[in-house]
């Protein structure tokens, strides 16, 4: 565990989950306290380009199976690998990770996982690219309902898409 602390008489854990970080690209402060960063990788690649690449998370964890109890957190960002087709020792594969050939039954898994660590009235933001899985052949891998989303990037094929965990008496 990596020892937050939000105060006496309340868990240990912070308020935010990222249970696929990778390398943290998207976070403004990439050890910010409120977050705990896990990943099923800890490694380190030198890039073509001489640039050291750090995949260390406080925690590793497959986002198919997180090691926390039911509604242990009120955020959760999902950002899974989103690639299929790539070489083993791509600079994106390293950076990003790769999706196994079970990737469907992968990201159910880990949609499942997400929304049960998740706390009732809770947040779920999912990234994900469609450069080659389209993002609704993905959402239909999860019973939830999205809120709204935003596409972003220089093709728009990155999609933000925010969940909300429905409270228990719903």
């Amino acid at each position: 565990m990596c020892g937050h602390g939000w105060g006496v008489g309340v868990s240990a854990l912070p308020p935010v989950l990222d249970p696929a970080s990778a390398s943290r690209m998207m976070w403004f402060n990439k050890t910010d306290p409120r977050a705990l960063f896990g990943d099923a990788r800890d490694e380190v690649h030198e890039l073509c380009d001489g640039r050291t690449l750090t995949v260390h998370p406080d925690q590793v964890m497959d986002f198919r199976s997180l090691p926390f109890g039911d509604a242990s957190f009120w955020h959760v960002v999902f950002d899974p690998p989103h690639l299929n087709r790539l070489g083993k020792d791509s600079f994106m594969a390293q950076k990003y990770g790769r999706l196994a050939t079970s990737w469907k039954d992968d990201l159910e898994a880990g949609f499942a996982e997400c929304f049960r660590v998740l706390k009732p009235g809770g947040t779920l933001v999912f990234k994900w690219n469609e450069d080659q899985i389209p993002v609704a052949d993905v959402l239909a891998l999860t019973p939830e309902k999205p809120l709204y989303g935003h596409r972003s990037g220089r093709l728009s094929k990155t999609h933000w898409i925010s969940f909300i965990k429905e409270p228990a008496n719903a």
